[in-house]
């Protein structure tokens, strides 16, 4: 287990990897990524029963991760790479011709630590659920987590697989949304007013647990409490309360970062804002 202090310092350089990412490469969707970094950087670092060493496709033995909101993938590299799944001087090479860190996640050319191809919004939920399903009835002890994005909740597949996760009592999926209010469009509640998502899920019959993104104490509490509904029969959603672009002043907040990349000298700047860490650049 990771101390506070330790995920934040891991955070930092995660955030750091995303814009140095997305600006190598000229295109990229840093704004998601840099608010659900801490999500991602708790849940791999402490919370989900995962091994590089023995990573496997079929997940057998170990807990699996879908990425639904899948444009997400800077920090999903960058937290796979700093986990020790493949190079972290691979990052480099995102979204080159050839890379097998392509925009979204791809199974094509093998990434380790990629279960699922994904990135048409709401069908990474399904896929979650599929694989939940097939860990019960193989009786497998482990969880299946999936990431959700504020808009993408918008889905109608994403509460199809809600009625699915509830109809099989699949207890053994934690689902979360990176609740930042915004999309590519704009606020979430100017574009489709999806409302009080907490009482929706609950509605389904999911246990909801809202939580703090930005805040480590909060985060592993709230998946040791998506934990302890194994057994329950129902489904869980974490709903982390998070800023797009954390991190980073002139990014935090907006949807204007959603899909576009800082120029050179805000690059600089966003670094500096965010400091160096002993782990080092890629």
């Amino acid at each position: 287990m990771k101390s506070n202090k330790e995920l934040e310092t891991i955070a930092v350089q995660v955030r750091r990897d995303i814009l140095r990412m997305v600006c190598k490469a000229s295109s990229g969707h840093p704004g998601g990524s840099m608010s659900s970094t801490d999500i991602l950087t708790a849940l791999y670092f402490n919370q989900m029963n995962q091994n590089p060493a023995t990573w496997t496709r079929d997940g057998k033995g170990q807990d699996m991760f879908i990425l639904s909101a899948g444009h997400m993938t800077p920090v999903y590299y960058s937290v796979l790479a700093r986990a020790g799944y493949f190079p972290v001087e691979e990052l480099g090479t995102f979204r080159q011709m050839g890379s097998r860190l392509q925009g979204h996640p791809s199974i094509r050319k093998g990434l380790p630590g990629i279960f699922q191809a994904s990135g048409s919004l709401g069908q990474g939920l399904s896929a979650a659920a599929g694989l939940a399903l097939g860990k019960k009835i193989d009786g497998e002890d482990n969880r299946v987590y999936c990431l959700c994005g504020d808009g993408e909740s918008e889905e109608g597949q994403i509460w199809e697989a809600g009625m699915f996760a509830v109809f099989h009592k699949l207890d053994n999926l934690i689902a979360m949304t990176d609740w930042n209010g915004k999309q590519i469009d704009g606020p979430v509640e100017l574009v489709a007013g999806e409302g009080d998502l907490a009482a929706k899920w609950e509605a389904w019959g999911w246990r909801v647990i809202v939580a703090e993104g930005h805040d480590f104490e909060s985060i592993n509490s709230a998946f040791e409490l998506a934990k302890a509904g194994k057994g329950t029969g129902k489904p869980t959603m974490i709903l982390f309360k998070t800023e797009m672009g954390h991190g980073v002043d002139f990014m935090a907040g907006t949807h204007k970062w959603h899909g576009s990349v800082p120029k050179p000298e805000q690059l600089e700047d966003a670094l500096k804002q965010l400091g160096e860490t002993p782990l080092g650049d890629f």
